[in-house]
């Protein structure tokens, strides 16, 4: 038997993938022959939309909730991924239709009354969601909408539930387009284009952060399901295998875990708290990126993780001082600093340097039996509070059961350094217990909306340089009130 190498097989996957995307649907041979087919020919055709809960380009490759989980679904029948990227919905479900793809997974929702597809079984619950633009009267009802400009994505399950509630609302009437993006939804809401626009719940916590002038207004209509589309004309066999994957990841808890790291973020930061912070991202961080980018290479430590971090101390101000004489981009003590060689606090580039090499240093001082994540998660804590005190949580935490090598449950041991009863016995005594809780939920917040920012930057940045006027924007069809 033949075995090619993982760097043949690569090239091969994405010339496949070209010539998906170069050649005529008529002249592509039928994919959906079931699984035998796919298994001979290596790869699993995909017809995906860019989207944030669907595919996108990070900074490291492609990306998105839909993504990862069709990714997982190739790797489990054996063979590679290829994805086709269309523009509209309607030329997912044709390309699922026509065979030249095995499966669409481009936030679908299931709707019976589209022809000539079926669909596998729930993946995740999507909640059409009313947004609007801060500073009108609040958007609280259906009667609301009545005389707003609202803007939603043609074929969505979104548009679905605005003409689902148009039977109940004759008046009400909106604007949609086919090949519009989430985010250009929400800019011309920001940018005044637009009133308001219907978009999912998910959506909008991916995306808020961003516009921070969009206001969550009303859940519009029943939730939706999110499913993967296939062709009826096509043999059973691959929409009964994806159940069975779509099953195995929820009953192990993967779908679960997937679900949260795209979506469960939702409480990152209050609205005042998220408006300084992104004015912050875009104005203050670009100054300081490679002394974060130098330390992270020199420590091993994700840089946006040491940004966050530098955040959380002095919201990347390099002059920051605290009344008890902490100093500088990353607040390090005159002990700290000079026990690492750092001359001047108020230099960023040193303090960066200082803060991650300390950070470093705490780090491999914790057991070696802590896994990560949580030995990163405990050594900012111990940035934070102490060695000493941190150590404590941990004994306290196996005192009342718990796992000391896990942080969910040091972090449960923390705030009882405020209490007596606890405290008295501890080597360390007394500590404010709850502070580095927060501040480790803090840097981590602060991080994983880095991360964000950075594997989308290629569509913000496309973003920011496109003027939303009538030559360049997408027209938007007008859907006129029943009455």
């Amino acid at each position: 038997m033949l075995h090619l190498s993982k760097r043949l097989r690569a090239a091969l996957t994405v010339l496949l993938a070209l010539a998906t995307l170069l050649c005529p649907a008529e002249l592509l041979p039928r994919l959906g022959d079931g699984l035998d087919s796919i298994r001979q020919r290596d790869f699993l055709q995909v017809a995906t939309r860019n989207g944030p809960i669907t595919f996108y380009q990070g900074g490291h490759g492609p990306t998105g909730f839909e993504y990862e989980l069709v990714r997982r679904f190739a790797h489990s029948l054996g063979v590679s991924l290829a994805v086709k990227n269309d523009s509209r919905i309607m030329d997912v479900l044709d390309d699922v239709r026509r065979g030249t793809a095995d499966l669409g997974a481009a936030a679908l929702t299931l709707d019976q009354s589209r022809s000539g597809l079926r669909y596998s079984q729930p993946i995740l619950t999507l909640q059409p969601l009313v947004v609007y633009r801060r500073g009108l009267p609040p958007v609280r009802t259906l009667d609301d909408l009545l005389n707003l400009r609202i803007g939603v994505i043609a074929g969505s399950g979104s548009a679905a539930a605005l003409r689902a509630q148009q039977q109940n609302l004759p008046g009400l009437g909106w604007r949609e387009a086919d090949d519009l993006a989430i985010a250009d939804l929400l800019e011309m809401v920001e940018r005044d284009d637009l009133d308001a626009a219907v978009i999912y719940t998910h959506q909008f916590k991916l995306n808020r952060l961003f516009f921070p002038n969009v206001e969550r207004g009303f859940a519009l209509g029943k939730p939706l399901t999110l499913v993967w589309a296939f062709s009826a004309s096509q043999p059973l066999a691959l929409q009964q295998a994806a159940n069975r994957f779509i099953a195995e990841q929820r009953s192990s808890g993967d779908l679960d875990e997937l679900i949260g790291r795209y979506f469960g973020h939702d409480d990152y930061l209050e609205y005042v708290g998220a408006r300084l912070f992104i004015r912050h991202v875009r104005n203050r961080l670009p100054r300081f990126v490679p002394y974060f980018k130098e330390a992270a290479r020199d420590t091993g430590f994700d840089w946006r993780l040491l940004a966050a971090l530098g955040y959380q101390e002095s919201h990347w101000r390099p002059d920051a001082t605290s009344p008890t004489g902490v100093r500088g981009l990353m607040m390090l003590t005159r002990p700290t600093a000079d026990e690492i060689g750092i001359d001047n606090r108020l230099d960023p580039r040193q303090s960066v340097d200082g803060g991650a090499r300390y950070l470093l240093h705490v780090r491999d001082r914790l057991d070696a039996s802590i896994p990560e994540p949580d030995r990163t998660w405990m050594a900012l804590a111990a940035y934070n509070v102490g060695l000493g005190h941190l150590f404590d949580a941990r004994t306290i935490a196996a005192q009342r059961g718990g796992d000391p090598d896990r942080w969910i449950d040091v972090r449960e041991a923390l705030p009882l350094l405020q209490q007596r009863e606890w405290y008295s016995q501890a080597n360390h005594g007394y500590a404010r217990g709850g502070e580095p809780v927060i501040y480790v939920r803090n840097v981590r917040r602060y991080y994983e909306i880095l991360k964000y920012v950075n594997r989308s930057q290629q569509q913000f940045d496309q973003l920011g340089q496109r003027t939303l006027d009538s030559d360049t924007m997408t027209p938007l069809e007008i859907v006129t009130p029943l009455m």
